[in-house]
């Protein structure tokens, strides 16, 4: 028996790594996607075009464009003389936010009177634009505060809030991207290797001699997951120590607990991978039913938006990804010594959806071996 298995996985590793093209894709774009993806992939609003346009020559306007314009968060800001030419400019996307200032401004301020300045916001990148409305409030009320020390002449009590950040002291997001993107190349290996195998015997007509040999449907499923395995670990590996090494991701965890959680997560990764690969007849079925089961995943797992922020009812579906329940356990091991109950807390669901998507593989197989 094991040894029908073990020819069958020396056979798999044979297939996949003797081909020029084969090797190619398991070795050169995932290092491509982590050196790219992490630098691309950021929530973080930086860089921010702001168009300015000032009715008003006074010292508190001109102070504002100067704190705006000294401000790390806007790269460039625009000095415009018509409101025609603000809204061209963020009609074209040339600027995230607007601002128009009064005739008034200054005399109002002053004369220690209320008034108001307009923040036109592009709501096509809604996100983004609140992003930067804060920064410009931020902005405007350090200069309020300014204003009342100046025409009082004291200092008005304030309240000053010393935040702490745990896990993350400097809010690198890197820390954040990194180890999801471990996981996230992780899937896509394990994925593609399993959806492209059955795929790639029957174009080359070696399933059929499946259907004669002496191997049952488990040891099929064995051989078939074993060598995606091997590959997802190994690949895996050298993408912790690339990250650790080149983009400075601390690990405070267990490595034992990492790679335990990490059989699970790529066992329930194969057996998708498998019934896709029993139930496409070419290999480009079998990558395009990869990347259908693999977008989806990605926008419900929580790694772009959080779940939180998704409706009620389609809260639930994320607890059936497998990545969902990982992206806990690895940045809970790299940024912290997460505790061993709670690695099991998230790594139960994972094995529930393995023995499910393996049960549903195999009976798939059972149904093509008949």
């Amino acid at each position: 028996m094991w040894i029908r298995i073990k020819a069958l996985i020396v056979k798999e590793l044979i297939a996949m790594l003797r081909d020029k093209r084969a090797r190619f894709t398991l070795i050169v774009p995932p290092l491509i996607q982590l050196f790219i993806l992490a630098q691309a992939i950021t929530l973080e609003v930086k860089n921010i075009s702001v168009v300015f346009y000032s009715q008003d020559a006074g010292w508190y306007s001109n102070e504002l464009y100067q704190r705006i314009k000294g401000s790390p968060y806007f790269s460039n800001v625009f000095n415009v003389n018509s409101h025609h030419e603000l809204k061209t400019i963020i009609d074209n996307q040339k600027a995230l936010i607007g601002i128009e200032i009064k005739s008034d401004f200054s005399m109002m301020l002053s004369q220690k009177k209320t008034t108001d300045l307009q923040l036109i916001l592009d709501g096509r990148r809604s996100n983004a634009a609140q992003i930067a409305q804060l920064y410009i409030l931020k902005i405007i009320q350090r200069i309020n505060t300014d204003i009342q020390v100046k025409q009082s002449h004291y200092s008005p009590p304030q309240v000053i809030a010393v935040f702490r950040s745990w896990f993350n002291p400097n809010l690198d997001y890197l820390l954040y991207t990194v180890p999801c993107l471990v996981g996230i190349l992780s899937m896509m290996l394990g994925l593609l290797v399993t959806a492209l195998s059955v795929a790639r015997e029957r174009e080359m007509g070696n399933f059929d001699q499946l259907l004669v040999s002496p191997l049952q449907t488990w040891e099929i499923l064995v051989g078939k997951m074993l060598p995606a395995m091997i590959i997802g670990i190994s690949e895996s590996t050298v993408i912790m120590i690339i990250a650790m090494i080149l983009y400075k991701i601390p690990f405070h965890g267990s490595l034992l607990l990492f790679y335990f959680s990490m059989i699970i997560f790529i066992t329930s990764i194969i057996g998708v991978g498998l019934f896709i690969s029993a139930l496409s007849q070419t290999q480009q079925q079998a990558m395009l039913g990869s990347f259908v089961f693999m977008v989806p995943t990605m926008l419900l797992s929580g790694f772009a938006t959080p779940i939180e922020n998704m409706p009620i009812w389609l809260q639930p579906v994320s607890w059936f990804i497998p990545i969902t329940h990982f992206f806990i356990i690895i940045k809970g091991v790299f940024l912290k010594d997460m505790s061993l109950m709670e690695v099991l807390w998230n790594v139960w669901p994972m094995a529930l959806i393995a023995i499910f998507t393996l049960s549903l593989a195999g009976w798939m197989f059972k149904r093509r071996l008949e």
